[in-house]
C-alpha cells in the first residue's frame, strides 16, 4: 500500500466513525426536549457540514493523479482538524 492509500484509507475510516458518532447525537437529540433538541440539530448541522468539506477533500485526494494528491494533504488535514475540533465540542457541550 502507498503512501496515497494509507492516508485515503485513514480519511474513510475517520469519515465513518464522524457519520456514527453524528447518527449518536441525533438520537440523543431525539431524545431531548424541544429546547435542547433545537441546539442538538443546529450543532448536528454544523458538524454535517464540516464532514462535508472533509469528504470534498477527499474526493480531491482520490481523483489525483500521481503525487498532486501530497499538494492537498495539507487542505484535508486543516479540513480533517476543523471537524475533529467540532465534534470534540459538540460531546462536550452534549455529554
Amino acid at each position: 500500500m502507498d503512501r496515497k492509500d494509507a492516508f485515503q484509507e485513514k480519511m474513510q475510516a475517520q469519515l465513518d466513525e464522524w457519520t456514527a458518532e453524528i447518527a449518536k447525537l441525533r438520537a440523543q437529540a431525539e431524545q431531548a426536549q424541544a429546547d435542547a433538541k433545537l441546539k442538538y440539530l443546529e450543532e448536528i448541522d454544523t458538524l454535517r457540514a464540516h464532514q462535508l468539506k472533509a469528504e470534498i477533500k477527499l474526493k480531491e485526494i482520490q481523483d489525483a493523479q500521481g503525487e498532486a494528491w501530497k499538494d492537498m494533504q495539507t487542505g484535508a488535514e486543516a479540513a480533517w482538524d476543523a471537524m475533529s475540533d467540532a465534534m470534540k465540542s459538540a460531546w462536550k457541550r452534549f455529554s
